[in-house]
């Protein structure tokens, strides 16, 4: 009996790669178009495209499996309207991106990296390093209150902060103040954390308003996508003084970083980590592929993206 034919978009894990390959008839970009009939499912990450141009030169294309929470690497609209199921991998992540938010705001507040560089540099003897900022007891703002938006707010609670967030909606049975727009949100709090999808409907959502209203005293902390902060006016708040400090796992040309954010002391820099623990990304793969094994088993999917209505 054939096995079916998966096309594997890079980049992947080697063992998500290697998996796929001792699985099914595994085929990547470079086999094509001379497989593409051939292919029945995508299994693809975050970081690799699977636009509307690959989906239409795969005829019976049945299936895409995405080794991510988040999927704005796909073309969503036209992967269903041509009736393709589309798989992400959701709560796996939530507590290892809740704890990246976490250390990212403790990083920046307290000075973590810059103080670790004062005492690497021997300059402690010289005298005491200057006193910091303080997370505990601190107002912070959540932007996005989903399964990740609510780990990060309990972890905030158990530091004795005072937790506010924005959603699209206000979100039933939270004990935390709602904000009607990122601006009235930053413009209440210390901290702000987001952790919205990336999209176009997310685009520059936090803008020069958002980052004037947070303040020269205020931090950003971004472990959603880089689109969602409009990255030139991060760097003009960043540099005017405008904005505090800031902590960032994704950036807006990934792996790109802007040389002004590199410069800065009062900013925190992390290559897309959030969800890089051996815990996780083992968790991430096995639901990728059961998600997988099971639309081709019988149709269905363990975690179709919310757009599907399943």
């Amino acid at each position: 009996m054939s096995r079916p034919t998966i096309l594997r978009v890079p980049p992947l894990s080697p063992q998500l790669h290697d998996t796929v390959g001792e699985r099914y008839d595994a085929v990547d970009p470079t086999d094509l178009p001379a497989r593409a009939a051939d292919v029945v499912g995508i299994v693809g990450s975050n970081a690799g495209q699977v636009g509307s141009d690959l989906i239409a030169s795969l005829p019976n294309l049945g299936v895409i499996a995405n080794h991510g929470v988040g999927y704005d690497n796909i073309d969503v609209p036209v992967a269903l309207a041509r009736g393709i199921a589309v798989s992400n991998t959701p709560e796996v992540l939530d507590d290892a991106v809740a704890e990246t938010a976490i250390a990212l705001l403790l990083a920046v507040r307290r000075e973590v990296v810059v103080a670790d560089r004062f005492v690497r540099e021997g300059r402690w003897p010289a005298g005491p390093y200057p006193l910091t900022a303080q997370v505990a007891g601190s107002r912070v703002g959540i932007v996005g209150l989903g399964r990740i938006g609510q780990a990060v707010a309990t972890r905030l609670e158990a530091l004795g902060c005072t937790v506010s967030y924005h959603n699209r909606r206000q979100v039933d049975g939270v004990p935390y103040a709602y904000a009607a727009s990122p601006v009235e949100l930053a413009a209440s709090v210390d901290s702000m954390v987001v952790v919205v999808p990336g999209g176009s409907a997310t685009d520059a959502l936090v803008d020069r308003e958002v980052l004037d209203a947070l303040g020269p005293d205020g931090v950003l902390v971004n472990i959603a996508r880089g689109s969602v902060v409009d990255q030139p006016a991060l760097v003009a708040a960043l540099q005017d003084g405008r904005l505090g400090g800031a902590g960032l796992d994704v950036y807006a040309d990934e792996p790109n970083v802007p040389a002004e954010l590199v410069a800065l002391d009062n900013v925190v820099l992390l290559p897309h980590v959030a969800s890089g623990t051996h815990v996780t990304r083992a968790a991430m793969r096995e639901l990728t592929l059961a998600n997988l094994d099971a639309w081709l088993a019988d149709g269905t999917l363990r975690t179709p993206v919310p757009e599907m209505g399943q």
